[in-house]
């Protein structure tokens, strides 16, 4: 059927080819050491709804599995769901009749003065009505027709927003799950850097004894081993601190945090990665979705207020029995009935309704433009994701061959130390040049993992390929509650 207001247009799909002015690099750098391998680019691979079996991590696939079922917050999004879908439902209600049933006992005594109320002249009396009354607004204008789509495009953005939560949570995990890994790692790394700098205090205490190291070095050593030590109560406040925050995503307290713990060398770095032409993605972004269905609600808002500036037709009609006895209150000549039609058209409003027509065209506008801010910002996302996963790679690459460096430079100036051959200062700079680079390999390795999960996440987390999806589910039990099935009047 017709309806007044603009047809909503999906928008077109993005002008854009690629993620970059240049063409994207096929392959990453690499280097022969753990996290170290190339990861290969694929423009026509699908994103895995379980997308994050790809770090081949046991432990990841079963936190996240058993968070997914256990997060308030992805049962307030299902809550939310049901609860737009049913007002779009309620909505739907006003396509039909309203029909009310009434029966009133109305006790009454009329003055001496006026003529009796009732032919037999009884007076006080009981007057008992029974009766039906029917009321109806046809849609002429398509003012419900248009409230219904807005209510269902927002219902469909809600949708959109529970599979955003979704696709959050899971990376959310990762993000928590990787950090906890590059924490515990720096942890161990530290330990050993502390053990090294104690293998090169007792070193130096026994040239000290022996005469061959004077005091002032010792004590330089021992400044050396405490400032590493005290590296540690911040690392392992943080490692406490991201305990707490993965029991939280799991959806538990932090007095019962998750079984399972993490090292780098938990996860693999996943070798195939997709990427989604700009076109694919704005149909794969669940937040790009949730603007589209904000937009499609807006612009449906447009015809409900020029609907509300025509004319509004109106049936109303009433029929039952009244009687001063309940016995033989139903007999034929105690029916009565009565039928309406009416039309009202606003003539003067003080302007109201023109501008909440205008307000409607501008909320369309803000909506339209917050639209192509989501597809910028998804693209945007995307583009950010590749970059930095070639540059980790690059890091990662740099980290190995600076940590190696450092670690042969430590080692022969250890050795040269003890036959005498150098003085401490060179030490202490081997020493600290080790130590920074210790820690960095530890860290960019991290940030690849976690940038490689950031890439799934931007690509919208394959959420479409979810055969057990959640929200689908959320709506049919909603849908399997009615006695009337849903139906397109559009």
């Amino acid at each position: 059927m017709w309806s007044v207001g603009p047809d909503y247009v999906e928008p077109a799909a993005p002008d854009a080819q690629r993620y970059s002015k240049e063409p994207l690099a096929t392959y990453t750098a690499s280097i022969n050491a753990p996290g170290g391998q190339s990861q290969h680019f694929v423009p026509s691979k699908d994103v895995s709804a379980q997308w994050w079996t790809a770090f081949r991590s046991p432990q990841l696939n079963a936190l996240i599995e058993r968070s997914l079922k256990a997060s308030p917050t992805l049962d307030a999004a299902v809550a939310a769901l049901r609860a737009a879908r049913e007002n779009m439902l309620a909505q739907e209600g006003k396509y039909f009749p309203l029909i009310d049933a009434n029966y009133t006992a109305q006790p009454q005594m009329t003055s001496q003065v006026i003529s009796p109320t009732l032919s037999s002249s009884a007076n006080p009396f009981t007057l008992h009505t029974a009766q039906l009354l029917v009321s109806y607004s046809p849609d002429v204008w398509g003012l419900n027709r248009r409230t219904v789509e807005s209510l269902q495009a927002l219902a469909d953005n809600q949708r959109y927003q529970f599979e955003a939560a979704y696709v959050t949570l899971e990376s959310n995990i990762i993000a928590a799950a990787v950090q906890e890994a590059n924490l515990r790692d720096q942890i161990a790394a530290t330990h050993k850097l502390i053990d090294i700098n104690l293998e090169i205090l007792d070193l130096m205490r026994k040239q000290l004894a022996a005469g061959y190291e004077n005091r002032i070095d010792v004590a330089t050593q021992e400044a050396q081993l405490a400032q590493m030590r005290a590296t540690l109560p911040p690392l392992e406040k943080q490692l406490a601190q991201q305990r707490d925050l993965l029991a939280a995503l799991a959806g538990r307290f932090p007095n019962d945090p998750p079984g399972e713990t993490f090292v780098l060398a938990s996860f693999r770095l996943p070798s195939d990665l997709p990427v989604s032409l700009p076109s694919t993605l704005i149909a794969q972004r669940p937040d790009v979705r949730a603007a589209a269905e904000q937009l499609h609600s807006a612009s449906a808002l447009v015809g409900v207020a020029i609907a509300n500036m025509l004319p509004q037709f109106t049936i109303t009609g009433g029929g039952g029995y009244t009687n001063n006895a309940l016995a033989g209150l139903l007999a034929p000549q105690n029916v009565f009935y009565n039928f309406a039609a009416g039309v009202t058209q606003p003539v003067f409003d003080g302007f109201t309704l023109l501008h909440q027509k205008r307000a409607a065209e501008d909320n369309y506008d803000q909506a339209a433009a917050q639209y192509r801010s989501t597809v910028i910002g998804a693209l945007q996302n995307v583009a950010d994701s590749l970059r930095a996963l070639q540059a980790d790679a690059k890091s990662v690459r740099a980290g190995v061959e600076w940590e190696r460096a450092t670690k042969l430079s430590l080692d022969l100036t250890r050795q040269q130390l003890q036959n005498g051959y150098v003085n401490f200062i060179l030490l202490l700079t081997a020493e600290q040049a080790y130590q920074q680079a210790v820690i960095n390999l530890v860290q960019v390795r991290a940030n690849r993992l976690a940038d490689t999960a950031a890439l799934f996440q931007a690509l919208g987390g394959g959420w479409w390929n979810n055969k057990t999806d959640v929200a689908v589910a959320a709506v049919a039990t909603v849908d399997a509650t009615l006695a009337l099935p849903t139906t397109n009047h559009e």
